[in-house]
């Protein structure tokens, strides 16, 4: 009985044992899930923010642990980490400025149900200025809080000095950021960081009573604290304050991390930072450093970005030997870019892993130097000017991850040996002059995930082995003369693309079947100005992200296709220069901020279906054949900037409805239509309006002064060929920025106004500032210049014209004009206006163009007129000028007699009539004016006499034929003088 006893105990004993150890030999293969409170507690996040580049994508499934970003511990499964920092690298964002980034009115307080936090980044993202929630307080457990450029603003809640554990807080945001944190007690964490210096009646250890800035500290003690990291960015610290006497040598001796950017640290570089034994990271950008940078053996990081280093040796490069990230970026390119000198010591070893010299170098491309530093990660040179070929040298650095030479002069080709970069994720060549083709052994870069090759002359074909790069997710080569065909092959394995700019390469062809489904997901597609095959992309149904597509100038064909309507393409939708027909009612329900579809055949009405698209900014109809009327609904359209629809077929007054309520509106162009009417009194609410173009209709009625009362803003103001009547505004004359003023063919009448001499934008040439955005709009301006009408587009703006012809304007050519000395067209043909040229017409320095034909000028052609070096058009034809015709300088250029046609009284060159005389240009003008003056008194005095006799005969010829009044005007004049005899006689 004992035995079997002992039998059993032995067995479960067994059992135990065994299970025992397959649960731990088991473990590590099972990984706990999160709970579904704190699922919930994330996607409630996920959807009170608006994710601009899906940084949230991930977020789907019944696992939160398996989600991007979120981390877990693996036994409990709650949720430890939440790694939400957005991207602050502009060469990450896209030229459309969208960047990894969240946005939202407030931190959603679900996240409060996460009670095991430890990490928390919400960095570099954007929350309109909220204030930091006051739940953060409750994570005890944490250790790691950053809301760096976050855009929060308000008191920082004293919550947070419930956080016991947290090891690192940075609250800094930039020095361009409108939001400022206030706070009342922060104090001892380990790493600080105070930036811009705003908070209100903060203290650090014995600086309780300090003021609110530590520009007028002068003992900087921060006994008390054990800080570790101790940023005072934009503090107004001066050399002084880092001196010996001012400094706690006790404290800062422990200090690791210490930033003093944006200070006024001027000069040599702070001694006592190298006293700091413990320092490893040093931030000095943003000073006034110029001297000899100091080695300083346990140091790793060290910026010294925006300062005044002039030589490459001062900043000691090739000294650096245990520097590990060095930052010397925008320093002016004071910095010659040389190789190390061979009297140097130079290390045996670099321990570089980041390097940015951005806008600082300038000269050849010295490398080989930089070829021996195979530890670097990261090198960014970009913004140099730099000259030479694409270094051979840089293939040696095999560790190398980002590698940025942007915006030199580089040239020749990108060398094969590229492929050598194995590690490489960030590859930017762009803006240069690099030549050649892409390289094939790009293909080779299995960890690449951005490149740039954008503003270059390559040419050839794209090599299909970038299809293999199953982590690239950006590729941008817009600008370039690459050709060929890509095809599907191109992307077989780019799973991971979310961004394609191929755009201006006209030789490049896209060939993919109608069937084909692509393998990414793309949130942005510029294709323009290339060639699509077999019509309008089909595979772009299946892109259910896509925030960005523009498609201009592919020669894509036919009706928008009906499955557009579900895109949600809520960025930019661009279909301009194509030859699209059809309606306009396939566009997408969820509408864009901008819509560009100018330069096609859509017909029929404006739909009413466009009034959804409430948070629209940019709205270009142009140059297609819609009819109808503007929809009232329009007015809908609060964010509205540039409202474009010139040259269709659209009819009916402007409702007034849409403009009160578009007070952001800075363009509004309906030229070449068919409206009719008055213009409406709502236009007085666009204060902010630049371009004001309503040419080429059937407008009428009088120009009210409140144009140029309210509208201070316009650039350009074109009424041209319309049915415009009454006079010129003189209100005007009050607009500082107007430097296109075009009236003509109308029925103005009276003189022009000699106030417009004053107009600021055509003296000085004080350029609007128009409002695009990000995005490069097309005006499409027609002005009669040199006699013919031209269009502008993009060269609008330096155009500088007053076009007043056609009208049945009267009096003498103001004087004033002539001060107008930007201006470089100037027309009055085809008026009423009499009187001669003024003299000093010659002060319009600029112009380009001048017309005056058709009028009834009278006298000489002013001598001053061939100081206008830059006339290359003159038209002074039908008028009633004489004398002999000026010579000399640009004048003798323009031989073209019919300039001076219908002037019978003008002679000499290039005119066959020959003066009788030789007299003296000047002299003949002065002889003129004086001819002219001693007829006009003549004159005067015959109109005197002339008068005198008129009331003279007038009065006595009454008298001598009626005797009636005879009698009773003497009868009047006995009595008269009898009744002053008697008053004397009684006085």
């Amino acid at each position: 009985m004992a035995n079997h006893r002992s039998f059993l105990i032995l067995l479960v004993l067994s059992i135990y044992f065994v299970a025992n150890i397959h649960t731990c030999l088991s473990a590590p293969n099972i990984s706990a899930v999160c709970s579904k409170q704190e699922r919930l507690a994330l996607l409630k996040f996920k959807h009170s923010v608006y994710d601009v580049a899906d940084m949230l994508s991930s977020w789907v499934g019944d696992d939160c642990c398996q989600w991007e970003r979120v981390h877990c511990d693996k036994v409990t499964g709650k949720v430890e980490s939440l790694h939400l920092r957005g991207s602050e690298d502009h060469i990450i964002s896209d030229e459309y400025g969208f960047r990894e980034m969240l946005v939202g009115n407030e931190v959603s307080s679900s996240l409060r149900h996460l009670r095991n936090l430890k990490f928390l980044d919400l960095s570099a993202n954007y929350f309109q200025g909220s204030q930091i929630p006051e739940f953060i307080g409750s994570f005890k457990q944490l250790s790691y809080l950053n809301l760096s450029y976050a855009h929060f603003s308000g008191v920082i809640p004293p919550h947070i000095g419930n956080l016991s554990n947290i090891k690192v807080l940075d609250l800094g945001s930039g020095p361009y950021s409108y939001t400022t944190l206030m706070s009342d007690d922060i104090h001892g964490y380990l790493a600080f960081h105070y930036s811009r210096c705003g908070l209100t009646n903060a203290y650090f250890g014995t600086l309780s009573n300090s003021s609110t800035t530590l520009a007028n500290v002068k003992h900087l003690d921060l006994g008390g604290n054990h800080f570790k990291e101790l940023r005072l960015s934009n503090c107004g610290l001066q050399s002084m304050h880092l001196s010996f006497d001012h400094l706690n040598s006790t404290t800062i001796s422990i200090i690791q991390h210490l930033d003093l950017s944006q200070n006024l640290i001027e000069g040599r570089f702070p001694s006592a930072l190298t006293n700091m034994s413990s320092l490893l990271s040093v931030d000095l950008s943003s000073n006034m450093l110029n001297s000899s940078v100091p080695i300083m053996p346990k140091l790793l990081r060290l910026d010294l970005s925006w300062n005044n280093f002039e030589h490459i040796e001062d900043v000691g490069i090739w000294r650096q030997c245990h520097l590990k990230e060095l930052t010397v970026s925008d320093n002016y390119y004071r910095i010659e870019m040389t190789d190390s000198p061979e009297n140097v010591s130079e290390c045996s070893q670099y321990a570089f892993k980041r390097l940015h010299l951005d806008r600082s170098l300038k000269g050849a491309f010295h490398a080989d130097s930089l070829g021996r530093m195979t530890n670097l990660r990261g090198l960014s040179l970009s913004g140099n000017n730099l000259t030479g070929p694409f270094p051979e040298s840089l293939g040696r650095l095999r560790l190398l991850e980002e590698l940025d030479l942007s915006n030199n002069q580089l040239t020749g080709p990108i060398p094969e040996s590229i492929g050598r970069l194995v590690s490489l994720q960030l590859f930017s060549v762009s803006s240069n002059s690099l030549n050649g083709t892409v390289p094939v052994s790009i293909g080779q870069l299995t960890k690449l995930q951005y490149l740039y090759l954008f503003y270059n002359h390559l040419t050839g074909s794209i090599p299909e082995s970038i299809g293999q790069l199953t982590k690239l997710r950006y590729i941008d080569i817009y600008k370039n003369s690459i050709e060929g065909v890509i095809t599907e092959a191109h992307f077989a394995k780019l799973s991971m693309m979310k961004y394609l700019f191929i755009t201006s390469n006209s030789k490049l062809t896209v060939n993919v079947s109608r069937e084909w489904k692509p393998p990414f997901q793309l949130i942005e597609a510029d294709l323009s100005s290339i060639k699509i095959l077999n019509g309008f992309p089909q595979w772009l149904r299946t892109q259910k992200k896509l925030k960005v597509l523009s498609l201009s100038n592919v020669s894509i064909t036919g009706p928008l296709p009906t499955w557009l309507r579900k895109m949600p393409v809520t960025g930019l939708l661009d279909l301009s220069h194509n030859k699209l027909t059809g309606p306009l009612t396939n566009l997408p329900d969820e509408g864009s901020a901008a819509l560009f579809l100018q330069d096609n055949l859509f017909n029929e009405s404006i739909p009413i279906s466009l009034c959804r698209w409430t948070d629209m900014e940019y709205l270009d109809l142009s140059r297609n054949r819609l009819t109808g009327r503007i929809p009232e609904c329009l007015g809908n359209m609060w964010n509205l900037v540039s409202m474009q629809f010139s040259s269709n077929q659209l009819s009916g007054v402007i409702p007034s409805s849409i403009l009160p309520q578009s007070s952001m509106l800075r363009t509004l162009n309906l030229n070449d239509n068919h409206f009719t009417g008055e213009l409406p009194r709502e236009l007085w609410s666009l204060r902010g309006l630049n371009i004001l173009d309503l040419g080429d209709n059937a407008f009428s009625g009088n120009i009210s002064e409140w144009i140029g009362e309210n509208l201070t803003n316009l650039g350009v103001f074109r009424l041209h060929k319309n049915n415009f009547t009454g006079s010129i505004p003189r209100s005007l004359c009050n607009n500082p920025f107007l430097q296109i003023l075009d009236v003509a063919h109308n029925n103005l009448m009276g003189p022009i106004p000699h106030c417009l001499g004053k107009l600021n934008g055509m003296i000085t040439h004080s350029s609007f500032v128009e409002d695009s955005g990000n995005f490069s709009l097309e005006e499409n301006l027609k002005q009669v210049m040199k006699g013919v009408s031209l269009e502008y587009t993009k060269t609008f703006r330096y155009v500088i014209n007053m076009d007043l012809s056609s009208n049945n304007l009267v009096g003498e050519i103001p004087v004033e004009l002539m001060s107008l000395s930007a201006l470089v067209g100037l027309n009055l043909s085809n008026n009423h206006l009499n009187g001669g040229i003024p003299d000093s017409i010659g002060n319009m320095k600029a112009l380009n163009s001048l017309d005056f034909s058709g009028n009834q000028l009278t006298g000489p052609i002013p001598p001053s007129i061939t100081a206008l070096n830059f006339l290359s058009y003159l038209n002074l034809s039908h008028n009633n000028l004489s004398g002999q015709i000026p010579t000399g300088n640009q004048l003798q250029t323009l031989t073209d007699p019919s300039i001076y046609v219908g002037n019978r009284d003008l002679c000499g060159a290039p005119l066959p009539k020959n003066c009788s005389n030789n007299e003296d240009q000047t002299t003949m003008h002065k002889n003129s004016k004086a001819a002219t003056h001693k007829s006009n008194k003549v004159w005067f005095y015959i109109d005197i006499m002339c008068g005198f006799a008129a009331g003279f005969c007038g009065v006595i010829g009454v008298l001598l034929f009626k005797k009636h009044w005879r009698h009773k005007l003497f009868k009047f004049a006995e009595e008269t003088v009898d009744k002053m005899k008697r008053g004397r006689e009684s006085a």
